[in-house]
């Protein structure tokens, strides 16, 4: 029994309950928002550290054994992924002490945070196909409902946008799944790679695959499905938006690891190529729309879809050190985008805009956080010796030994173009003086605090982002242990094998032994009119 694997889904649907049945109680609600999510990230730890030393940790749940009942299954990158949840939802909880009004606290702002943070863990740890659908249900419940707090007409279309797409990409994903499970008869992502690879109909393979591939690029803001990010992500409050870009896309991004290194791994040189150009493309496309902006969260918005292109490329080039690089990026691009909407929320509260022409002046006035910033925004665009710059670093070098020099052109290119987009924010935001026709609301001072709140509640802000730009820089100059757990991360993916021996007890050789031993008492029961 290995209740660690759990706990980091079942403490966050605790605490959402905790808070749902005391939300008359804002005290209470605003307790579970950091304590819980504390506990969240001391069970995480658990959880990483016990994986670090076995390799993988499963857990059958009900006491059914795979591939009959539904299991979660911890290897180095989703341990990794579940850590990384639990730092941001600590760090967006104390943020969100200083930038939730009662009134979204009152309609279930604190439940639902939780209840995302629920589906993002489930998402990370089910070894089960379409219990990744459920939570991928649950985390489009949780976030729209969070990006509709305060019903103000631009949340509104934003969430028209987010949740059409999303919900186009639900249907071919769940479509997949039933056409999943009538071909090969499991649910059980290492069942399904065994069965798969014995599979007759290796054109019902192909389709899947281009399903997968489909439903799970929309789901990460992947070209051509990636429009609605940019429309819907600059329209909740900040905190919600930083939530948003810190996490929602990247479980896209797992699934698309997960599925084409575990599943479809035969399948791989097939939608290679398809991969490899949709990754360059996302990445030209996301980089143009942001240089075109000239408000700050649409232009961090871009980036993100931009910065979901070199993700991408990591696992269209398919080595280990490309994966490694892949995995790199995701955990720079976690740590870096959230501060950057951070900041900018702080910007919005010292100046009552995101808009750039309007703002300015503030490294005169808050030098710290301009330097947070520069550390931030400069990391993104892969300036060293930032995080951003080892994660861009490993996957060009993958580019290069894999000889794909246009794509790794391209994938510099963009780096070069993030930096002006990184340089007009600093330059608009920071540099220039304040516009003195900036309409600034009565009770904001500009460069100083919101008349409304206290200088603590100020601080609050300062906290997550302090902490944030503090991380980027230790990842640049701890890199070489971090690359090591990447290179770990990057090694299990491309030896699906044994995460299925994990799972299913089955050794390297003995696959179809297994499958016979396996269907026949399926197939005895079905005869007989009993389940199996």
């Amino acid at each position: 029994m290995r209740p660690e694997v759990a706990l980091p889904v079942l403490l966050p649907l605790l605490s959402g309950a905790i808070s749902l049945l005391f939300w008359r109680s804002r005290p209470v609600q605003r307790f579970l928002g950091v304590g819980g999510n504390l506990a969240l990230l001391v069970v995480s730890l658990w959880l990483f550290v016990g994986v670090m030393e076995e390799g993988y940790i499963t857990l059958e749940m009900g006491g059914w054994p795979a591939p009959f009942g539904i299991v979660l299954v911890a290897d180095a990158l989703s341990a990794v992924m579940v850590l990384m949840t639990a730092i941001i939802g600590l760090l967006m909880g104390i943020y969100s002490l200083a930038t939730t009004g009662r009134g979204h606290e009152k309609f279930g702002y604190y439940p639902l945070m939780h209840l995302l943070l629920a589906g993002v863990a489930g998402a990370f740890l089910t070894g089960d196909i379409f219990n990744l659908y459920v939570w991928f249900e649950v985390m489009l419940v949780a976030s729209f409902a969070l990006m509709i707090l305060g019903g103000e007409r631009a949340q509104m279309e934003g969430a028209i946008k987010y949740v059409t797409l999303n919900l186009l990409a639900s249907i071919i994903f769940l479509t997949a799944v039933g056409l999943t499970y009538g071909t090969v008869g499991t649910l059980n992502m290492a069942d399904i790679a065994l069965r798969l690879d014995a599979a007759e109909h290796s054109g019902m393979v192909e389709v899947l695959a281009v399903m997968y591939m489909v439903a799970f690029g929309i789901k990460a803001a992947a070209f051509p499905l990636f429009f609605w990010l940019p429309a819907s992500y600059h329209t909740p409050p900040v905190a919600v938006s930083a939530l948003f870009a810190a996490l929602l896309t990247k479980v896209g991004v797992y699934s698309l690891f997960r599925v084409f290194t575990l599943v479809f791994d035969q399948s791989m040189e097939y939608l290679q190529d398809i991969m490899l150009w949709a990754a360059a493309i996302t990445m030209v496309t996301g980089v143009l729309g942001a240089a075109a902006q000239f408000e700050f969260r649409r232009i961090l918005s871009f980036h993100i879809v931009s910065q979901i292109g070199y993700m991408l490329l990591g696992l269209a080039l398919y080595t280990p050190l490309a994966i490694a690089g892949g995995v790199f990026a995701v955990l720079h691009n976690m740590v870096v985008k959230t501060n950057l909407f951070l900041i900018s929320g702080i910007t919005h509260r010292l100046l009552g805009t995101y808009q750039l022409k309007k703002m300015g002046g503030l490294y005169r006035e808050r030098p710290w956080l301009a330097v947070a910033f520069f550390f931030s925004a400069f990391s993104l665009a892969g300036i060293p010796p930032l995080s951003g710059f080892f994660a861009k670093f490993v996957i060009v070098r993958a580019g290069i030994e894999a000889e794909a020099y246009v794509v790794t052109g391209i994938a510099l290119a963009v780096g070069f173009m993030t930096l002006y987009s990184m340089v007009k924010l600093w330059n608009e935001v920071f540099w220039k003086t304040l516009p003195e026709d900036n309409q600034v609301p009565e009770n904001v001072t500009p460069g100083g605090d919101d008349g409304r709140l206290i200088k603590p509640s100020l601080g609050m802000m300062y906290f997550p982002v302090m902490m944030l730009a503090a991380a980027t820089l230790m990842i640049g100059i701890f890199a070489e242990p971090i690359m090591q757990t990447m290179n770990l991360v990057g090694d299990q993916l491309l030896a699906p094998e044994h995460y299925i021996e994990a799972v299913l007890g089955v050794t390297p050789g003995n696959e179809a032994e297994w499958i016979d031993q396996v269907t026949a008492p399926q197939e005895g029961a079905q005869r007989e009119g009993g389940a199996p």
